[in-house]
């Protein structure tokens, strides 16, 4: 290990290794398949550029985040290691060009994702490199009982026939047990070598609070907290209103997510890293390969999708090792939203047949015809037409896609996004002046109210369908307004393609796939019901609880998280804070913020009291989070 010392001190100016590091470089060097469990932060990368760096050939590094690819191989440049990554975007000569650099150039790493893998042109070209060791980065992929399933990792397995002395190392920085098995499996690791690093986070503090004013809770916990923060939110709307309700507080944020350009992401993400800005508001888009140590808090705005999700996002914070928080957020109504979110929109056995079917009658497909036939398609305009909902749709086509039925193009970006770029005032003088244009233009203001502060995707299909018009008459109003300097409109020719990869067969065909499909149905329930148990439970460590999903037992509680503290605190008699609550709502209703305040008793108990109360039926809360009394008590 001395030699690989050496590179760590040169390269990476660390003097030793973190514990599992060493033992899985050495796996690696003896020619071992090689599984490694290490959640974030846990420095997975150098796993692999070690052994990479200390044999002869290239190190074939498989990950789907474009991202963290550009990243790492920037990162290895700026260190004088050869490195290229092969990702969208590259024309096919351009790759040919950089695919002779690897074979003839003496480069040490070459990142792909795993759908190049699908392209035999390039697979043909890959099996002539000289590769040392194929690292499969994000390998949880790999798994359909796996938070993000991706069908192209299935094909990872072929390189074992090419390469058949060649050491996998697969990697993931979140999997449950029954995850770790079946990415062992998929992958047919060969008596691996297997290394976990436990999930415990000992300068984390998991806290959860409910609370139905979660903009007060902001402004106080970032107050108490000035040091870099991520929130995480749900949808790109909530990303540019959160900013904005958090500017008017007095703080400086910025936000980040999908559907920004590249440019875009790139400013925004300056000014949080260069700490311009304190907190950063996005996406679950947001994360993948940062790396800042400072960050002192993580909030979570809304319940996420998966512990696994929710983890990873958390292990952002603290990472110099100094006490950070990682905040989540809820309220009684935030089960309802994640469950319209994440559940209602999953296809069952009827839709996706009903989909399949009106998809082949959508590119005109006879029945027992089809297969390998290419199509342009327009989602947009495909849900218009059979009054489908968009994101149940989608989720239907990329299942078909993974069980291999057709194959969906990933260009699924919106095709146009608009901004309004004149006073409110102006547009409504405009449309006084052109009251041809006005029940489009008001149809656009209606669906999209922050047209006027960001570039937002826009569906021309949608605004036809709502203003009583047709979407030719739409596209052409979108033109005249951006002449005349009313709009800012970036078009893109960006539809999808889908490919047909077996004839119609309509029953025959979605019967052979739907029991995969109730199978993915049930996972995702179960992981949104493991968050809800996670958020709920009131009476267990919050640290214990997430070990226990990861298949981690701890025996003593953390200490730290918002159980471990509620337990210090003194506790009232509950039957004391109930009467005082109750004198306060014969004056007047009141939220129980403000109820907190004037009876001076803990946060959580006046709430416990409420919650009791409420089931009493001696108090309603409003639908303005006002509590009242349901009758004058005596």
């Amino acid at each position: 290990m001395s030699k690989a010392l050496e590179i760590l001190e040169k390269y990476w100016k660390h003097d030793a290794f973190r514990h599992p590091q060493k033992e899985i470089i050495n796996s690696v060097l003896e020619g071992q398949d090689t599984f490694a469990l290490m959640p974030t932060g846990g420095g997975k990368s150098i796993c692999f550029q070690i052994p990479a760096m200390l044999q002869d050939g290239i190190c074939l590094v498989i990950s789907p985040l474009i991202a963290l690819m550009k990243d790492q191989v920037q990162n290895l440049q700026n260190k004088g290691i050869k490195a290229l990554a092969l990702t969208g975007g590259i024309h096919q000569n351009e790759i040919i060009d950089l695919l002779d650099n690897c074979q003839f150039g003496n480069f040490k790493f070459l990142y792909l994702s795993p759908e190049r893998l699908q392209s035999d042109w390039i697979l043909e070209r890959i099996k002539n490199l000289p590769i040392n060791l194929i690292a499969i980065d994000e390998a949880h992929c790999v798994s359909q009982w796996g938070h993000d399933f991706r069908p192209a990792y299935l094909k990872i397995v072929q390189l074992k026939e090419f390469f058949p002395k060649v050491p996998f190392l697969a990697l993931t920085a979140s999997a449950t047990l029954r995850v770790k098995e079946d990415i062992m499996v998929q992958l047919k690791l060969d008596n691996p070598q297997v290394f976990t690093k436990s999930f415990y986070r000992d300068n984390i503090a998991y806290m959860v609070f409910e609370t139905e004013d979660k903009l007060h809770m902001l402004q106080q916990i970032l107050i108490k907290n000035p040091e870099p923060s991520i929130i995480y939110v749900t949808n790109r709307k909530a990303c540019s209103e959160t900013v904005h309700q958090l500017e008017s507080l007095g703080f400086t944020a910025i936000f980040y997510h999908g559907g920004l350009t590249s440019k875009d992401k790139e400013k925004n993400m300056k000014l949080w890293m260069e700490e311009k800005v304190q907190v950063m508001v996005a996406t679950n888009a947001f994360g993948m390969g940062i790396d800042k140590a400072n960050v002192k808090t993580i909030i979570h705005l809304h319940l996420p999708q998966n512990l696994e999700n929710y983890y990873q996002e958390t292990g952002r914070a603290g990472r110099n090792g100094e006490k950070a928080f990682a905040v989540l957020l809820n309220n009684p109504s935030d089960v309802l939203h994640a469950e319209a979110q994440f559940l209602n929109i999953l296809p069952d056995k009827a839709f996706l047949n009903l989909v399949f079917s009106k998809l082949c009658s959508f590119f005109q497909i006879a029945y027992g015809e089809g297969i390998d036939e290419q199509f342009s398609f327009n989602m947009n305009q495909f849900c218009s037409k059979y009054s489908f909902p968009i994101l149940k749709t989608y989720n239907a086509l990329q299942f078909l896609d993974r069980q291999g039925v057709i194959t969906l193009s990933p260009e699924f970006s919106e095709k146009i996004s608009i901004q309004f770029i004149i006073p409110s005032r102006e547009v409504i003088r405009y449309m006084s002046l052109n009251s041809a244009d006005e029940e489009i233009i008001l149809t656009i203001l209606r669906t999209y109210p922050g047209v006027y502060d960001l570039q937002t995707a826009f569906n021309p299909t949608l605004i036809a369908k709502k203003s009583n018009s047709n979407e030719k008459d739409v596209l052409s109003l979108l033109q005249k307004l951006k002449q005349k300097q009313i709009i800012d409109m970036i078009a893109k020719n960006n539809d999808a393609t889908i490919t047909l990869n077996e004839v119609r067969e309509d029953e025959r065909t979605i019967n052979r796939v739907s029991k995969h499909l109730e199978a993915q149905n049930k996972l995702k329930t179960d992981q949104l019901r493991a968050v809800l148990y996670y958020s709920k439970d009131t009476k267990t460590c919050k640290n214990k609880l997430l070990m226990r999903y990861f298949g981690e037992t701890i025996t003593d509680d953390c200490g730290i998280c918002s159980y471990c503290i509620s337990k210090k605190k003194k506790k009232q008699n509950p039957e004391s804070i109930s009467d005082k609550i109750i004198e306060l709502l014969k004056i007047q209703d009141f939220n129980s913020r403000d109820i907190q305040k004037l009876t001076k008793f803990p946060k959580d108990d006046v709430i416990f009291a409420l919650q009791t109360l409420l089931e009493k039926e001696t108090i309603s809360i409003q639908t303005n989070n006002l509590y009242s009394l349901k009758e004058i008590l005596n």
